[in-house]
């Protein structure tokens, strides 16, 4: 069907509520709006569905939650009766309508002959990822749009090893919705009636419990934290999100005395009051921290994300300033001090190994490798180190001691298949303790790391494509820099175009092609005669291309020159 069609589908349709058919006929005669809203599906993706909330086929809603929801049933009702009887978790996070959508949710997949342990309240997304592995669920789902603004909401999918879908399952629920039509195909069932047959069943306090348990189990020096827990201080804010209860909890088990949350923030809403974007990467977002930390005299900040899965810090500069460290700063920070708390309490693992993504800085490699660690890269996505932490772990080839992603993305111990920002906030409140300790600020400590490991600069651009030919305009500029790669960049000479689709890596002075490791991905990378790595790569989940600056110099004057420079050029891709 086309638009049009698909919106007299929807109008006529018996499953709409009246106020749904109020609002689709409150846009008849805007043609741009019905297409926007029925032009297609919203695609289906390894990290399932995100979008604007609203009615339509493509926005999120109760019935594209249902049909996406019966079409993963029949997927893992096909992989037999002894795997569905296994069950599914189901989680959801503070965004309005999520309380919703997870409901629903469960009633489908019970009304499949599937049952559902569902949270009984928000929750934060590495707790779904736990008790996936926990309790032996062959799937999962989680209802959230991570950081995202306000109008959106997702859904993500899990699979039994508590990482997100595999490509082969996420092809195959996309293929049953294009089968399936969205209001027909679904069965569901009334809720209560679920619960009384046993098919939902809640879980609450004990499974947190035993989340707790094993975040606490990854801390490596408490006597650091207890050294200082009179006087050492930070601030802490939940964005309005899932974090508010178990991260402040999991700090106080840590030895933390004084851990001070920002009150307006730790209300729970889904429209995000008090921020423009509940992004932990935005420094604007902590201004109600950073007021709290000025007057009391806190070492750091830190905040996590709607969904508590990501995690980012403030650290105080030495002058009542605060400065936001990246995801890639706070990595290799991080890393470094693992590395030296695990050697230090005898807790390191023989055949250590790090993990990074393809765009997260190289700088992480050169700790580990200096340490005597291995670092292996891979694709951009939690579902891809999670993957390659079983293989190396599963061969006796390595013990992953740290997985991370420049997105604020952190994963420690095994207990998880995700990024977690319960575990990575006491880590990272760990950490800031210990150089406390040390008479150092975290500032303080990233300037000795880049004494010690040599100066690195980072930057990640998105180039923003909206609208209905934002996809085009996507495809067409990954297509020209594939049709036309570029000689220099920003007036560097590139040494190398590498290509994770096919895995090629061709020499740009004499065409010599050979291969790399990876492939299967559409990433473009680049390698500048001064060391600069430079990536585009389309999003997965917004409409824009995002292009990763990875810069090494003599110094942090150098990197912040080579970065600008190559921001320009990064800049003119949009023309």
């Amino acid at each position: 069907m086309d638009y049009k069609q698909n919106y007299q589908h929807w109008l006529n349709s018996p499953a709409l509520s009246e106020a749904e058919k109020a609002e689709l006929s409150a846009i008849a005669g805007d043609d741009k709006e019905i297409e926007s809203r029925f032009f297609a599906q919203l695609d289906f993706g390894t990290a399932g569905l995100r979008g604007t909330m609203g009615v339509g086929l493509y926005r999120m809603n109760v019935h594209v939650v249902r049909h996406a929801t019966q079409a993963f049933a029949e997927v893992i009702l096909a992989e037999g009766a002894e795997a569905a009887a296994k069950g599914i978790a189901v989680c959801f996070d503070c965004r309005n309508n999520s309380d919703t959508f997870a409901r629903e949710a469960a009633c489908v997949m019970a009304a499949n002959g599937i049952p559902v342990r569902l949270f009984d309240s928000l929750r934060p997304t590495p707790e779904l990822s736990f008790a996936i592995r926990e309790y032996g669920c062959i799937a999962g789902i989680n209802i959230t749009a991570s950081h995202n603004p306000k109008e959106y909401n997702g859904y993500k999918v899990y699979w039994s090893d508590g990482a997100q879908l595999p490509p082969k399952h996420a092809d195959e629920v996309a293929k049953k919705m294009r089968e399936l039509d969205v209001f027909d195909c679904v069965k569901t069932m009334d809720y209560d009636q679920a619960v009384a047959q046993g098919l939902i069943t809640l879980m609450g306090e004990e499974t947190d419990e035993k989340f707790l348990a094993n975040v606490m189990e990854q801390v490596n020096d408490k006597a650091a934290v207890e050294a200082v827990a009179d006087t050492f201080k930070m601030v802490y804010t939940p964005f309005h999100g899932t974090g508010y209860k178990l991260i402040p909890e999991a700090l106080r088990r840590l030895g933390m005395k004084h851990v001070i949350c920002v009150p307006e923030q730790m209300v729970i809403d889904g429209n995000f009051p008090t921020v423009a974007s509940p992004n932990p990467e935005n420094p604007e977002g902590f201004y109600l921290a950073v007021d709290i930390a000025k007057k009391e005299g806190a070492d750091f900040i830190l905040g996590s994300d709607p969904d508590a899965d990501r995690v980012g810090i403030m650290v105080n500069t030495g002058n009542g300033e605060f400065k936001v460290l990246t995801g890639n700063q706070t990595g290799v920070l991080l890393l470094d001090y693992l590395i030296g708390a695990k050697n230090r309490t005898g807790k390191m693992p023989a055949n250590p190994v790090a993990l990074k993504t393809i765009v997260t800085t190289e700088m992480a490699r050169k700790v580990a490798e200096v340490n005597g660690l291995k670092c292996y890269d891979t694709f951009t996505g939690f579902k891809f180190l999670a993957e390659k932490k079983d293989k190396l772990e599963n061969s006796g080839e390595g013990n992953v001691i740290f997985s991370y992603e420049e997105s604020y993305g952190y994963m420690l111990g095994s207990f998880v298949r995700d990024k977690d920002a319960v575990t990575a906030s006491v880590a990272l409140t760990e950490m800031a303790a210990w150089y406390a300790g040390q008479g150092k600020t975290l500032y303080d400590a990233l300037l000795g790391l880049y004494e010690k490991y040599g100066y690195y600069g980072e930057r990640t651009m998105n180039l923003v494509m909206p609208g209905l030919d934002g996809l085009r305009k996507m495809a067409d500029l990954m297509a020209n820099l594939r049709a036309n790669p570029p000689k220099e960049v920003g007036g560097t000479v590139v040494n190398q175009w590498k290509d994770y689709k096919d895995g090629s890596v061709v020499d740009a002075h004499t065409g010599e092609k050979s291969a790399m490791e990876l492939s299967g991905s559409n990433v473009l990378r680049y390698e500048l005669a001064d060391g600069t790595s430079v990536i585009v790569r389309p999003s997965g989940t917004e409409p824009k291309v995002k292009v990763y600056i990875l810069a090494q110099g003599k110094d942090q004057a150098d990197c912040a020159d080579k970065v600008a420079r190559y921001s320009a050029w990064a800049e003119s891709l949009k023309d």
